[in-house]
């Protein structure tokens, strides 16, 4: 079941870093996509010969991800969700345009208002990025 990015995350352009829902648990886990192409406003004012997408943006497109999981529980509809940080990061790989990345997000805490959760990006079947990442509901 695909869902509407826009029922989860108040982010629009150039801010939404996900372009689709692909799966929601509440308060579990959700998976989302993104297609990198070269129009996207961080590969601007890069050499042609190499565009590389920002690392920060690939934690953002995780928190993004991460967000739509906590959301969609019924006690936090129409809450605000702040990232709270990054516990630990790691990268195998650079992103590229073309890149077709699934983001997935399992959340690992969740306590009152602060919420932890892993996160991974995956192209082509190989993870190239992951974190742990904190949240915080108002």
């Amino acid at each position: 079941m695909e869902y509407n990015v826009h029922d989860f995350i108040p982010q629009r352009f150039p801010f939404q870093m996900i372009d689709k829902i692909i799966d929601v648990k509440p308060g579990e886990s959700a998976k989302a996509l993104k297609l990198l192409n070269v129009n996207e406003w961080f590969f601007q004012n890069q050499p042609s010969n190499s565009l590389g997408m920002p690392r920060p943006i690939a934690m953002e497109m995780l928190a993004q991800t991460g967000v739509c999981a906590l959301l969609s529980m019924p006690e936090y509809k129409g809450k605000n969700v702040f990232f709270g940080g990054i516990k630990e990061a790691s990268y195998k790989d650079s992103f590229r345009p073309g890149d077709q990345l699934e983001l997935n997000v399992e959340m690992t805490k969740l306590k009152r208002n602060i919420g932890e959760g892993h996160g991974t990006i995956v192209r082509d079947g190989e993870v190239i990025c992951e974190g742990t990442l904190i949240f915080a509901m108002e």
